[in-house]
């Protein structure tokens, strides 16, 4: 699948997919999430025939750019500064310069995905803004300090919300990390007594294995599920 580059402002931005797509997919993406991206594309294709324009948002600090407020280290030394808010603010108006520049669909629905801490991003802006269509969160970093009782504060309001985790992902020695099973167990269950169309997805393996592929898989199903 043809890559293209879009300027907007100081980030360049990967474009995937078709001019005039009914489906508007955003992914907050790092170097290596970068590097994944064709293979993920090529792998949305073929999980779906609906049209879509994938675009992949380079993040320049990912602890601090996707981190909903600040947070202690959960590991090494580098915490998190929780400047999602301004990551959302240029979000949105990237969103304007998107559509405009590749024709999406004036009804076209927004999917905003990612993995890891870019997953838990995404779930944190759907509780910030009625835009969003469907979240696709693959293995969202939802043990992160504070999560849990803030989203049962503030409901996630996208209409679709897919999760996944792996299933060794729980298993670590990190009391901070290891309480991810259980918070997305609990929010999976909080999303569909609420009446959101929801699904939780278990992989085989730990954090780091098929990320491309396991985002793909979410992206598609938020778009498959559509009735």
């Amino acid at each position: 699948m043809d890559k293209r580059l879009l300027q907007i402002q100081n980030r360049t931005c990967h474009i995937y997919g078709t001019v005039g797509a009914e489906y508007l997919l955003l992914q907050m993406a790092n170097e290596h999430d970068l590097a994944g991206m064709e293979r993920e594309a090529e792998a949305l294709r073929r999980q779906t025939a609906r049209p879509f324009l994938l675009v992949a948002v380079p993040v320049e600090n990912w602890n601090d750019d996707l981190s909903p407020w600040s947070a202690s280290p959960a590991w090494g030394r580098q915490g998190f500064g929780g400047r999602a808010g301004d990551t959302l603010a240029w979000l949105e108006q990237a969103v304007l310069d998107i559509r405009r520049q590749y024709s999406v669909k004036e009804d076209g629905k927004v999917i905003l995905g990612g993995y890891s801490l870019a997953g838990l991003f995404a779930l944190w802006a759907a509780t910030q803004t009625n835009a969003l269509y469907g979240v696709a969160a693959a293995s969202p970093s939802v043990w992160f300090p504070g999560w849990s009782e803030y989203e049962a504060a503030h409901p996630i309001q996208a209409q679709r919300v897919y999760l996944s985790l792996g299933d060794r992902e729980e298993h670590t020695k990190n009391q901070t990390m290891a309480a991810v099973g259980g918070n997305i167990r609990a929010l999976h269950s909080a999303l569909t007594r609420c009446g959101t169309e929801c699904t939780l997805e278990w992989n085989a393996g730990g954090h780091f294995k098929d990320a491309d592929l396991r985002t793909a898989r979410a992206f598609a199903w938020i778009m498959e599920s559509e009735k």
